[in-house]
């Protein structure tokens, strides 16, 4: 497995922390504590993360926008954070191809998440990607 695959990995299980048990005293240095990983592994989980946190709002309108019939208090945590680093990724880490983004996203939601995660989360961020003109990350 790639650094980056392993950085969605935790980032992805960062956030779910952040979600379930809200942002305790220490809560990053605990998590690294518990999970250490090397640190280019560690910096680009770090960035999704804090680029995720800072620009959430933004993020989740683009999710409940593009999510028909579903609200974010809906849909799975971990579903909702797979959603929220690519989205987060798609729109500002330029030197990942958005296809890669997308298979990325997909392949952690078969892993993590239910049977029918991966097909909700490509539907989303492909209709993201054709309704907020991103295609030419490299789609």
């Amino acid at each position: 497995m790639g650094y980056r695959r392993k950085s969605r990995e935790l980032a992805l299980q960062m956030l779910f922390q952040l979600d379930v048990n809200k942002d305790g005293p220490d809560w990053r240095k605990q998590f690294w504590e518990l999970h250490p990983a090397p640190m280019g592994a560690r910096a680009f989980a770090d960035s999704l993360v804090d680029g995720v946190l800072k620009h959430q709002t933004d993020i989740d309108r683009l999710i409940q926008k593009h999510a028909q019939h579903w609200t974010l208090n809906r849909m799975s945590i971990i579903d909702r954070n797979i959603l929220r680093c690519a989205i987060f990724e798609l729109l500002m880490v330029s030197d990942i191809p958005a296809k890669v983004t997308i298979n990325e996203a997909i392949e952690i939601a078969k892993r993590y998440s239910d049977e029918e995660s991966s097909a909700f989360v490509n539907g989303i961020l492909d209709h993201i990607i054709k309704e907020e003109s991103l295609a030419k990350k490299g789609v």
